[in-house]
């Protein structure tokens, strides 16, 4: 099981101004540690909603599970 405040969308505004996503995963160590990882995707875009969109249509993403920066 995940920790809910670490949420597994983070969407942030590149150097050109476009929006780009990176996908968290996080597990566990024997000692019950968080191990994240965070995988940037190869897509950019426009706005940050078309970055959610793109993210509930490929991974399946729910309304609060995404965070900006």
């Amino acid at each position: 099981m995940t920790d809910k405040s670490l949420r597994p969308f983070f969407i942030s505004q590149d150097a050109d101004g476009q929006f780009r996503l990176t996908v968290r995963e996080v597990h566990y160590n024997s000692q019950n540690y968080p191990i994240v990882t965070g995988t940037l995707q190869d897509e950019s875009f426009p706005t940050a909603a078309m970055a959610r969109k793109w993210a509930r249509d490929h991974f399946n993403a729910q309304p609060g599970q995404y965070t900006t920066g």
